[in-house]
């Protein structure tokens, strides 16, 4: 009755780590061979670790990351360019800590979108905010926010995230307003908080897509660029497409099991 009533107690308190692992403990035949501090100790680092799981499920939940990405499983292998040293220094997540930027560009299918989400998962796993957006989306939401008055909220919302993806830069040209909104983003987020832009154009060519054609005011492109390229980290990925190779791999395993 008194194991019952102290499992009722922890958990009332919202201890359901330490009310688990009180109960793990009434389980185990030897449980008596550890001291109180032990067996006190081992409860306290269970709830720790369960308040951190929640946390962590809430952070990737509001990320709402594209790729289900874990930067272990980023296959170093194929010859896609990305060199082990650095990709290292990119996992450590230092350069977030320092507010710069990630700027992954290569043709299509090559991975870029998987290694930002990796890199977004492993964020959220050391306790920082993140956000994921495919930048045509973003725009639209944006359109969407300014109609119905949530838009200085959703610009809120994107400065002060610790680490922003902006997946499929430049697939289209961009409108008047959506040029606005861009530099708007950027600017709120300069020096506040790192973003990780994807692109299968090569950055030199980003200020031809965000100028506007019809005049001869670059002014809002080489804003947007000046806060994005400057203090900004490159990984610029090259080779066949991660689809095929892996398609060719399976169809290899499957010939060697026959």
């Amino acid at each position: 009755m008194l194991s019952n009533h102290t499992h009722e107690r922890l958990a009332a308190l919202g201890l359901a780590g330490m009310a688990k692992a009180f109960d793990d403990q009434q389980r185990q035949p030897d449980v008596t061979a550890l001291t109180f501090e032990q067996r006190l100790g081992l409860m306290i680092d269970r709830e720790a670790t369960e308040r951190e799981n929640k946390r962590l499920i809430v952070r990737l939940k509001f990320a709402s990351l594209r790729q289900a990405a874990i930067v272990e499983d980023v296959d170093l292998r194929a010859p896609r360019g990305i060199d082990r040293a650095f990709f290292a220094k990119l996992v450590d997540g230092d350069w977030i800590g320092r507010k710069q930027n990630l700027l992954i560009t290569g043709p299509t299918g090559v991975g870029k979108s998987w290694i930002a989400c990796a890199l977004g998962h492993k964020a959220c796993r050391d306790n920082r905010s993140v956000l994921y957006h495919r930048l045509p989306r973003l725009f639209e939401a944006l359109a969407l926010a300014r109609g119905d008055g949530r838009y200085a909220r959703l610009l809120k919302t994107l400065s002060r995230v610790d680490l922003l993806i902006l997946d499929d830069w430049g697939l289209a040209p961009i409108t008047g307003e959506q040029r606005r909104d861009l530099l708007e983003v950027v600017d709120d987020r300069h020096q506040r908080g790192s973003t990780i832009i994807t692109s299968q154009v090569p950055i030199e060519n980003w200020h031809e897509i965000i100028a506007d054609p019809t005049i001869a005011d670059p002014t809002i492109a080489d804003a947007v660029l000046d806060r994005l390229v400057h203090n900004a980290h490159r990984l610029i990925l090259k080779g066949d497409s991660m689809r095929k190779i892996t398609a060719q791999r399976a169809n290899l395993d499957a010939a060697k099991k026959t």
